[in-house]
């Protein structure tokens, strides 16, 4: 039983790794949104376009998260990276 239990411990470890690195990747491209906006003047929130992600998500969503369970995650997605890119500038 423990070795079905590190094997899911594992799998799951390597899920975890990967949510990270996407997060990552997903953080520099913002930033470089936010840099492109700068430049244009723009405001760097758009409620709009984010109210379009997280419907899109919700609605492309065929996994285990419930509706309620994405549009909570693309919210902490969303003001995890608002507040990573504040501690950069």
């Amino acid at each position: 039983m423990a070795d079905a239990i590190d094997e899911l411990r594992e799998r799951i470890a390597e899920l975890d790794r990967a949510l990270v690195e996407t997060a990552g990747r997903r953080l520099e491209l913002v930033g470089e949104l936010r840099r492109e906006k700068v430049v244009r003047d723009l405001d760097f929130v758009d409620p709009e376009q984010e109210l379009r992600l997280t419907e899109a998500l919700v609605a492309s969503n065929e996994g285990a998260l419930s509706e309620e369970g994405v549009r909570e995650l693309v919210e902490a997605i969303l003001a995890l990276t608002k507040r990573e890119l504040d501690r950069r500038s």
